[in-house]
C-alpha cells in the first residue's frame, strides 16, 4: 500500500482555493499529468460525483473511473476509484486567515500487479514528489488567476 499526505500553504482565501480544487475539471491546469478529467455533473463536487480521467504517471497511461464519497461543502472532500488503479483519498482547504489558507491532499494506493509492488517504494516516492509539485502549481496558478483578475 502507497499513502501520501502533503499539504501547503497558499496565499489566496480559503474559498478562492476551493472553487478550484473542488472542481475537478479544474485539475488538468495543476495536476501534472491529468490529460483528461470528465467530471459528471460538473462544478463543484457533491457526494455522487463520478470522474472519468487518464492520466500519465511514472511513463504509463491510467484510465480511471472515481465517485466522490463524502463532501463537507467549503472545506474537504474524500473520493474512491470504481475503476482502473485501486485508490482513495481527499482534499481539504483550512482558513488560516483572511488571505491564507492550507490546502491537503492524500491519497492511499493498492498496487495490483506484482511489479507495481516490488516497486512500491520509487513509485512512493515518486507520487510524493509529484504531489508536492502540484500543490506548488496550484499556488502558482490562483496567484496568477488573482493577478489576471485585477488587471
Amino acid at each position: 500500500m502507497i499513502e501520501v499526505r502533503e499539504h501547503g500553504e497558499i496565499s489566496r482565501p480559503a474559498a478562492a482555493v476551493w472553487a478550484v480544487v473542488a472542481d475537478y475539471g479544474q485539475d488538468p491546469r495543476w495536476r501534472k499529468g491529468v490529460e483528461t478529467m470528465a467530471p459528471r455533473p460538473g462544478g463543484i463536487v457533491r457526494v455522487g460525483t463520478t470522474t472519468a480521467e487518464v492520466m500519465r504517471f511514472a511513463g504509463r497511461t491510467y484510465r480511471n473511473g472515481g465517485e466522490v464519497t463524502g463532501v463537507e461543502p467549503g472545506r474537504s472532500f474524500d473520493w474512491r476509484t470504481t475503476s482502473g488503479i485501486d485508490a482513495e483519498g481527499g482534499r481539504s482547504v483550512v482558513s488560516l486567515g483572511k488571505d491564507r489558507c492550507r490546502f491537503a491532499f492524500h491519497v492511499r494506493v493498492a498496487p495490483r500487479a506484482a511489479s507495481e509492488r516490488l516497486l512500491e517504494p520509487v513509485l512512493g516516492w515518486l507520487l510524493r514528489r509529484a504531489i508536492r509539485a502540484d500543490i506548488r502549481r496550484l499556488a502558482d496558478l490562483l496567484h496568477h488567476d488573482a493577478r489576471a483578475s485585477r488587471l
